[in-house]
């Protein structure tokens, strides 16, 4: 099979959970909580989830597991939840149309799974030609939505990428080359990304005035995105590597090199911004009472050892206490101490909560948690971004920052297949930290 080109993304990302949206034109302060970056960050979240939740249902209905069903019907549920976003720019008919092209496109990924396991040529065909088809019929639908501001041709370039990137990263996890497809799933689930902020940008410059003029591409709304980018791709890799180990799957140990690239990168970040003490500060409590502590909850998990399961949880939540503290006492108290503990303690439980109903077999359960899980994660990065607007203005005003951006494949200012730092270079290191730096490893999982 030929290998789509690979395009390293920086990734974009926000939501708005934990801090109220503050707006004062008159003092034209910079923030990453306007109402185009509200925007933004909810098609980044429903998009990037969709991501993660189409490569967990086809890989699951692969192998017959047990919770395929639960993940299908959590990647329908997202399509559906789609709707009300695209209602209130779009209205009710719009969002429809949305709603019946985009969770069409869904069937497709069982329809390949089938195709691959019976290895049946014909049909594998058949499910290329449908994806082409809604490629085009998606594109054309954006096109015309946003009177051509997200053009056609580059519509359709973004979405062609993006299903590559979920058939590569499935098509590799069956012929076991679990490398490649870890490699392509990060790649695409920063491409999602870049397609939320390009529809972002083009729905805000079609309506300027609904989102009070304000705009999806300053240097406080991209340090959000990527603080929010990093945080939900934590979530999403800490859940499925702590199932991997439970099930002591074959491509666990690459799931845990995506955790060793995502703390690299998040390393990077808070080094940006706090220099390399703050890194290593980040990185000892990062690594010790947290990502090895989830692993020794699994080991414990699979033993039956209720002492280790509760000395484990207790690792967890001192890591929230110290990691809040660490946020707070960063940020002069712009994001108070006591608030980054109990949210950093709410994603904790979200965690061990979507692991446990995993565990007991309640499937159903365990996707509920993981969608509130995943969701929560952007509020964390939205409350630690605008902290750091706040505490750093200059550097995060619009005049402070070169305005070119990297090509994304809709439409940017030059092609790059590894991304220069341009408006968040003070919040996060390019993916090149990630190949030259030091790579973590993680405890591997003991039964």
């Amino acid at each position: 099979m030929m290998k789509l080109s690979k395009k390293l993304m920086i990734p974009v990302l926000g939501a708005s959970l934990l801090m109220p949206t503050i707006a004062n034109a008159e003092e034209a302060k910079p923030t990453a909580v306007t109402k185009a970056s509200d925007l933004r960050a909810n098609l980044d979240y429903l998009l990037s989830e969709h991501f993660t939740l189409a490569v967990a249902a086809m890989t699951t209905a692969y192998d017959g597991s047990k919770d395929a069903d639960a993940a299908f019907k959590a990647l329908d549920q997202n399509a559906v939840d789609m709707e009300p976003a695209i209602a209130s720019i779009y209205g009710d008919k719009g969002a429809a149309e949305f709603e019946r092209i985009f969770r069409e496109h869904n069937n497709y990924t069982d329809d390949f799974v089938k195709a691959t396991k019976e290895n049946d040529k014909e049909a594998m065909a058949e499910v290329d030609k449908e994806v082409d088809q809604f490629v085009n019929e998606f594109a054309k639908f954006l096109s015309t939505a946003t009177e051509g501001k997200l053009p056609e041709d580059a519509a359709k370039e973004a979405l062609r990428v993006h299903e590559d990137q979920v058939k590569e990263t499935f098509e590799d996890y069956v012929e076991g080359d679990y490398e490649a497809a870890a490699k392509t799933y990060r790649e695409g689930y920063q491409q999602m990304f870049a397609i939320s902020k390009a529809l972002s940008n083009a729905i805000v410059t079609q309506m300027p005035d609904k989102f009070d003029n304000t705009k999806v591409d300053t240097p406080a709304a991209d340090l959000r995105s990527s603080l929010n980018s990093l945080a939900a791709e934590h979530f999403a890799l800490a859940t499925m590597g702590m199932e991997k180990g439970f099930n002591g799957s074959k491509d666990y140990d690459y799931v845990s090199w995506l955790e060793n690239a995502n703390t690299a990168d998040f390393k990077a970040a808070i080094g940006s911004v706090y220099g390399d003490e703050g890194a290593s500060q980040f990185e000892k409590i990062w690594q010790g009472d947290h990502i090895n502590a989830q692993a020794e909850l699994v080991s414990a998990q699979v033993k039956g050892d209720e002492a280790g399961e509760k000395a484990a949880k207790d690792k967890l939540h001192k890591f929230a206490q110290e990691f809040g503290t660490f946020l707070g006492t960063a940020t002069d108290g712009n994001l108070p101490t006591a608030d980054a503990q109990a949210a950093i303690k709410a994603h904790e439980d979200t965690v061990i909560k979507t692991f446990e109903q995993y565990a007991s077999g309640d499937y159903a359960g365990s996707y509920d948690t993981y969608r509130e899980g995943y969701k929560l994660m952007f509020g964390v990065g939205q409350a630690l971004g605008e902290a750091i607007v706040k505490q750093n203005p200059d550097k995060f005003a619009e005049t402070a920052m070169p305005t070119d951006m990297p090509k994304t494949g809709m439409g940017g200012a030059s092609e790059s297949t590894m991304n220069p730092l341009t408006a968040i270079y003070i919040a996060l290191g390019s993916l090149a930290v990630l190949t030259a730096g030091v790579i973590l490893r993680k405890k591997p999982v003991s039964k």
